[in-house]
């Protein structure tokens, strides 16, 4: 599956159909609205104005769009769901734009505004339905027809997992499993042996899901197995995938999954959205404000703490660090540097409160949170968010696992640049205090919400202006 490909022909029709919606209003204006207000006929005419909104209102749809996930998971698409996000993309972009660009229109009376919102979010939503509704419906009809699947390994390979996959496998229309082999459990369910190939057992399946590109996972397992599900789940955590699990378990993960039928075939889903969707838009429309407004306003400050970390000791100003980030993608971190240079020569070190490595400045940066100052400029290139759990190192990550395998729970949302841990327990010393700082990312997650993420950043604000970080 070419998905740059399928997501091109997307955005290619968003992006037509916004044209043609704003050059039909545009008309619309000309013809019906104008005369009504002036009493004589206007004549339509493509100024210089007309043509940069032209330019201008397609890339903001297209933006709305990508801001409210409606090119993530492109193949997995389907009609229904295709009615509601573009009803809802629609009313808030017209929202927008009725603010933006229609509010100060000269009309005769209150009622044109009405006619001029009800124009725009009718033709933008019908004109721009149209043709996802057909691209929709051809990649359903080419699942359907098995020319589209999706890499898919069953976990456990008994009986259960023999009936599964022979369900699936016949089902007609397809329901876009592609199957490309199994993993045991517990190393003796090999009854799928003679239909699919074994790939290994759950304790490599990290390795299983990146060779085979795996996007979907199946867990199959018998009654007497359960006690593993918790296990199981947690090697999955953080792999970006899609894991369905046979009814009958449902009891077991109350309240942690949701009930989806795919294609005729119940099946119990894992459910990974952790905020509504509309909540997530917010969220990183206001990381990227935020972020932009920060820059702006604390752009002295960054000069000042350039010019005294520069004047500190020898070395760069801005230290970078490979961290690990959301689906355990590593990136670049960037802080106002805080130690001397060549502090980790002999290994990765985590500092402490009196480390004679950390500079003056740098012992101030960081019990004030300054040194994290940097890090706007992560979450605008979209690998951190304002508030979420803290990237560590993965020296770091694999000891943590080996303690706590729930860490890899963290990495189903994107780091912060502070954090209900950073709050609470500030920078840890050891692996131990990272260990215990986890319960309340842990926390965190399962609790996410917009008020949750205000409330960290007021005592984030609280710990800069105290200077009481630790």
């Amino acid at each position: 599956m070419n998905r740059r490909r399928q997501v091109s022909k997307y955005v290619a029709a968003d992006f037509l159909s916004a044209l043609a919606a704003w050059t039909t209003f545009y008309v619309y204006r000309k013809k019906i609205i104008e005369p009504e207000k002036f009493g004589y006929p206007v004549p339509v005419e493509f100024d210089e104005r007309f043509f940069t909104g032209s330019l201008l209102i397609p890339v903001f749809w297209l933006s709305l769009y990508a801001m409210l996930g409606m090119y993530r998971t492109i193949y997995r698409r389907h009609r229904l769901r295709e009615l509601g996000q573009v009803l809802l993309a629609s009313c808030i972009g017209v929202v927008v734009l009725f603010f933006a660009l229609l509010l100060d229109d000269q009309v005769a009376n209150y009622q044109y505004y009405y006619k001029s919102v009800a124009a725009l979010l009718s033709l933008h939503f019908s004109l721009t339905f149209i043709p996802r509704f057909i691209l929709t419906s051809r990649t359903v009809k080419h699942i359907h027809k098995g020319r589209l699947g999706f890499n898919t390994v069953i976990i456990g390979g008994n009986e259960e997992g023999l009936n599964v996959y022979r369900e699936m496998r016949d089902m007609r229309p397809s329901p876009g499993f592609k199957f490309v082999g199994y993993v045991s459990v517990n190393g003796k369910d090999m009854l799928l042996e003679e239909e699919l190939t074994w790939l290994g057992s759950i304790k490599n399946i990290k390795e299983v899901v990146e060779r085979e590109a795996i996007e979907e996972v199946i867990i199959a397992i018998e009654s007497s197995e359960h006690k593993n599900l918790r296990a199981i789940i947690t090697e999955l955590e953080g792999l970006n995938l899609t894991i369905k699990i046979i009814p009958d378990i449902y009891d077991i993960l109350s309240g942690s999954v949701k009930m989806t039928s795919i294609f005729g075939v119940p099946l119990v889903e894992i459910n990974t959205e952790i905020m509504p969707s509309w909540q997530f838009f917010i969220k990183r429309l206001m990381d990227f404000a935020g972020s932009v407004i920060a820059i702006i306003i604390l752009a002295p400050v960054f000069l000042l703490l350039a010019i005294l970390v520069k004047l500190s000791s020898p070395g760069p100003i801005i230290y970078r660090q490979e961290r690990i980030g959301h689906y355990n993608r590593p990136f670049k971190i960037f802080k106002f540097r805080s130690m001397c240079i060549d502090a980790e020569s002999e290994g990765p070190q985590l500092s402490s409160s009196h480390d004679p490595r950390i500079t003056n400045i740098g012992r101030f940066m960081r019990k004030t949170r300054l040194d994290e100052l940097p890090q706007f400029f992560n979450v605008l290139r979209g690998e951190m968010s304002l508030v979420g759990p803290r990237p560590e190192r993965q020296f770091y990550i694999d000891q943590i696992i080996k303690v706590a395998p729930h860490y890899r729970h963290l990495q189903k949302v994107k780091p912060g640049i502070t954090s209900w841990g950073q709050v609470k327990y500030g920078y840890a010393e050891n692996v131990d205090q990272m260990v215990q700082r986890l319960k309340y990312d842990v926390l965190y997650i399962e609790n996410m919400s917009l008020a949750i993420d205000f409330k960290i950043l007021g005592y984030t604000i609280l710990t800069i202006l105290k200077g009481s970080g630790k």
